[in-house]
């Protein structure tokens, strides 16, 4: 079994810069820190603290590495995959990769030798990156990831279809300046359902240059939006947001301004968080069951560790439901209302 001074050793570096580099220190330089890594691939290195459970070559723990382990989004999915994984008696391992390409690889090696599988939710890495990092010996499931290019099974949320769903119901309830919240530009679900409502409003209104504000999927996201809403330079009768929390702030703004949603403006969000059924009136969205997200991940790592073999082709595709409620469903006038006015 390779130790850490034979990975120091492959890479050229002293002990504890191989150190730094395998758990994520800043104080280390990109070709120092891919060196390190190139060399705990070559050499299939363990990290200590997870040897002793190779004795017995099963640790009855999956390793969970998401993009951020605060905000209901991604406590939801934690206790999706947890319901599957306490009646499977196996434990969890949480990571947080920040979004970080780096803080990923540290986080997947940490992993290493401590669990006997792998859910990943990697939004912002591309498939080459992420590829370079995971251990191909490990089972591993992807979480609302397209990775067809990868040949594993993956989870993912139909962001497109949801988003465009989402904007054709606007229109619907009459509608015809509607402006989007995005979220994050590198991020896969903001884009896809960045897409989906630009594709719908050049499709159904005949709008090919909606207005589309930028975000990056938090509440500070949302007030800002309707800041600049109420600023009247931006004429809307109705606003979709690509998440619920930017929605939420959103309202917020809009109602302390004496502004009535969905009186003078309509607002919809995107994913269906406990929240935005509490909020009142309540929130139009997008339900995703976030939670589903992580338990039907979990079920498929299960087949995994059970022996089966499952790639791309095994990848189960959520469908968003429409979900309306206060947020956009009283009577308005045929006639589309601006904010501006």
């Amino acid at each position: 079994m390779a130790t850490l001074r034979d990975v120091a050793r492959e890479a050229g570096v002293s002990v504890a810069t191989a150190s730094r580099a395998i758990n994520g220190h800043s104080n280390v330089t990109g070709p120092t820190r891919a060196a390190v890594m190139a060399a705990v691939k070559k050499l299939n290195f363990v990290p200590h603290s997870g040897a002793r459970s190779l004795t017995r070559r099963k640790s009855d723990t999956v390793g969970v590495i998401l993009p951020d382990l605060f905000g209901e989004f991604f406590s939801e999915i934690i206790r999706g995959i947890d319901l599957v994984a306490h009646e499977a008696g196996l434990h969890l391992l949480l990571g947080n990769m920040h979004g970080s390409a780096h803080e990923t690889a540290a986080a997947i090696a940490a992993m290493r030798g401590r669990v006997d599988g792998l859910l990943v939710m990697p939004p912002e890495l591309k498939p080459e990156t992420l590829a370079a990092h995971l251990d191909p010996v490990l089972p591993t499931v992807l979480l609302n990831y397209d990775a067809a290019t990868l040949d594993l099974p993956y989870v993912a949320v139909d962001n497109y279809r949801g988003a465009w769903t989402m904007t054709e119901a606007l229109l619907a309830r009459g509608a015809r300046r509607i402006v989007h919240i995005a979220g994050p530009k590198h991020n896969r679900d903001a884009r896809d359902r960045q897409r989906g409502f630009a594709d719908a409003m050049a499709k159904i209104a005949g709008e090919r240059g909606p207005v589309i504000l930028p975000g990056d999927f938090s509440e500070e996201a949302g007030v800002e939006a309707a800041r600049l809403l109420l600023q009247g330079q931006l004429p809307a009768d109705a606003v979709f947001a690509a998440n619920d929390l930017m929605a939420v702030g959103c309202i917020t703004q809009l109602t302390e301004a004496g502004k009535s949603v969905p009186g003078d403006l309509m607002v919809a969000g995107f994913d269906d968080i406990p929240l935005a059924r509490h909020v009142s009136p309540g929130l139009t969205t997008m339900q995703v069951k976030i939670d589903q997200l992580g338990s039907t991940g979990m079920m498929m790592l299960l087949r995994l560790l059970r022996g089966d073999t499952l790639g791309a082709a095994s990848a189960t595709i959520l469908t968003p439901t429409l979900m309306a409620r206060g947020t956009t469903l009283e009577q308005r006038p045929a006639e589309a209302q601006a904010i501006a006015r």
